[in-house]
């Protein structure tokens, strides 16, 4: 069994928040692969549903971003799920738009989500960093995550919510590359080997136009000629 865990502050106000990727990410999996309808636990929402053989419970925390680690200590102790059971869905500064990073452990760079899990939970969980790019400006970052995407972002947005779908049994299998692959189809798919198809040649049925018909007359005959007009 295993505890995924979108990270995001509830309420209507921050639903298209930069800081709710998380949010949107478990919502997409749960959609599209037939979960259970999401019913209150835990101090947040949860939804279980099925991976093949792995069972999956996905968990939406309202307990605001930095009190998150409460409500997945909750649901972890419930049932029974390690630590390294439980992987997080996060925004990420540090990440392009629409960039994403899968990682087990390590320090949680100053997220308020991820610092009250370690605290409740320790570092060892796995990580999908989901990339809402940089400000620019230190003194910008609260209000830029708390912010909506901007309409512009919609299409990169879209397309790495379908990846992780798409990737969401791999995760599930324990196969981050394949995982990462499925999301990669998405956000950068391949480009035709073939290039730019050259200009097609003109039709061979196309008529020319005609050409002049060479003059054989002597010099004294077009002479002659020119006096019967």
């Amino acid at each position: 069994m295993q505890l995924w865990v979108g990270l995001g502050n509830p309420g209507a106000k921050y639903a298209a928040n930069r800081h709710n990727i998380g949010f949107m990410a478990v919502d997409r999996i749960a959609a599209d692969h037939g979960f259970a309808p999401w019913k209150k636990a835990f101090q947040g929402f949860v939804a279980e549903g099925r991976f093949g053989s792995v069972r999956v419970i996905l968990l939406k925390p309202e307990t605001f971003m930095n009190l998150s680690g409460q409500s997945v200590r909750a649901a972890a102790d419930f049932y029974k799920i390690p630590v390294e059971g439980v992987t997080v869905f996060h925004d990420e500064l540090d990440l392009a738009p629409g960039k994403l990073r899968l990682k087990q452990g390590g320090g949680h760079a100053g997220h308020n989500g991820l610092r009250s899990i370690h605290q409740h939970m320790g570092e060892a969980y796995a990580r999908v960093r989901l990339g809402i790019g940089h400000p620019g400006d230190k003194d910008r970052v609260a209000g830029y995550v708390l912010s909506d995407f901007a309409k512009a972002e919609a299409v990169w947005l879209d397309d790495l919510m379908r990846g992780i779908s798409d990737g969401a049994g791999a995760l599930a299998a324990g196969d981050g590359a394949k995982f990462l692959n499925a999301v990669a189809l998405r956000t950068a798919p391949p480009r035709s080997s073939t290039g730019t198809r050259p200009a097609e040649a003109p039709a061979a049925s196309a008529k020319r136009a005609p050409e002049p018909e060479e003059d054989t007359r002597s010099a004294l005959e077009k002479l002659a000629d020119r006096f019967k007009r």
